[in-house]
């Protein structure tokens, strides 16, 4: 007890701030030594639950002010579009109004699904707003088809001409393995209304 007694105040807190040191530097390294398991269990988890695997674009002339709507269905629901925007499969991720409250030149709409069902897609573009004089809409719609982040593949592409209010075509019909591989023989565009399915 006399030898704690005899250390001076300088000496007891030259010994605290050693060990509270000694203690810092011991868990800095053993973050180190852990931030490579960390970073890649991370990404492992990204690549296996990558977001968008079925993404469905629909894109027009930035110089059209006109409303064109983009619709599609999944295996076993219901059709995702501007006044249903997700359900369990797909979601709208953009609503474009053309030029109204849309702050790029950009007219486009996109949607995105969680997984991939196997089975029949439908995906429709839909003349929303009226159509100032002979005018003529050209629609370019892609489907894509991601298994993971950095694997992102295009399956189709079209382009459809709406002329009139109210016109609904259907740009593709077509079905998917559980795996994401386009079904061969499975791509039609006959006709497949799903606003009214909507309803």
């Amino acid at each position: 007890m006399d030898d704690i007694d005899d250390l001076d105040d300088d000496t007891l807190g030259t010994i605290f701030r050693d060990v509270i040191l000694i203690t810092l530097i011991g868990f800095v390294a053993m973050v180190i030594m852990l931030l490579p398991h960390i970073s890649r269990t991370k990404k492992e988890a990204d690549e296996s639950r990558a977001p968008g695997n079925v993404i469905v674009e629909m894109h027009w002339p930035s110089n059209m002010p006109v409303d064109v709507d983009l619709w599609v269905k999944a295996p076993g629901v219901g059709p995702v579009g501007f006044w249903n925007q997700g359900n369990r499969v797909f979601n709208l991720l953009r609503d474009d109004l053309g030029a109204e409250g849309d702050a790029t030149d950009e007219n486009f709409e996109i949607s995105y699904s969680r997984g991939i069902p196997a089975g029949q897609y439908v995906v429709n573009v839909h003349m929303y707003g009226p159509l100032p004089g002979n005018l003529t809409v050209p629609v370019t719609v892609v489907v894509s088809v991601r298994k993971r982040l950095e694997d992102t593949r295009q399956i189709l592409k079209t382009l459809v001409r709406l002329t009139y209010h109210n016109q609904e075509e259907t740009a593709f019909q077509f079905r998917l393995t559980g795996d994401g591989d386009l079904v061969p023989d499975s791509v039609s565009t006959l006709r497949h209304p799903l606003i009214t399915e909507a309803m």
